[in-house]
């Protein structure tokens, strides 16, 4: 019962959706009209407000991360990771905005790091220097999402490893798109406005 609670709050937790909010309260208008549509902080940065971009980052990676140590703190290590799960969860599918969400990678950072510095870390390393290269988020992502559960097996275990696919499986799923923009050379690079 307590591994269900945890996950219910990591959901509820990652269904802000902090990008909305954030470009709603500054005037930027609706983000779902803008860009790629997405709610997150790539899309954000398709305004020009680069504050409003990192603070949508911040939170929305920070909110994988609260959730994970909370269940830490109060039940453990294993409710850490169906709370950063479910909060990842939340992200992608926010029970506010009929559950059409983004793409979750900051969350799917900050639940790493939360989890094990470490591998979060390595999946950080992994973004920054794909995206110095190559200067596409999409891709970045899913560098950094095919790395991530096996810096979590080799760094801290099967059960970690097995998160970390979860969410990378689900980060791809929702990629999709830009998959396939990739393959054609068409997807739009960093800092591009919508």
């Amino acid at each position: 019962m307590s591994l269900i609670l945890w996950a219910a709050l990591g959901y509820l937790l990652g269904s802000v959706p902090f990008g909305l909010v954030i470009t709603r309260a500054l005037g930027l208008g609706d983000l779902r009209r803008i860009g790629s549509g997405n709610i997150g902080a790539t899309n954000v940065l398709r305004t020009g407000n680069k504050p409003a971009a990192l603070a949508t980052l911040l939170l929305d990676s920070g909110k994988g991360a609260i959730a994970v140590l909370l269940a830490r703190a109060f039940a453990g290590d294993q409710a850490a990771l169906f709370a950063g799960a479910a909060a990842f969860l939340g992200h992608l599918f926010p029970v506010w905005l009929g559950f059409r969400g983004g793409k979750g990678v900051a969350t799917f950072l900050g639940t790493l790091i939360a989890l094990d510095w470490r591998v979060g870390l390595t999946a950080c390393a992994l973004w920054a220097v794909t995206a110095a290269v190559g200067r596409i988020s999409s891709l970045s992502a899913l560098v950094a999402a095919a790395g991530a559960p096996i810096a979590a097996w080799l760094l801290n275990g099967p059960q970690m490893a097995l998160a970390a696919g979860f969410m990378a499986v689900l980060i791809f799923i929702r990629h999709h798109a830009n998959i396939t923009r990739l393959l054609d050379g068409t997807e739009p690079r960093i800092g591009k406005k919508g």
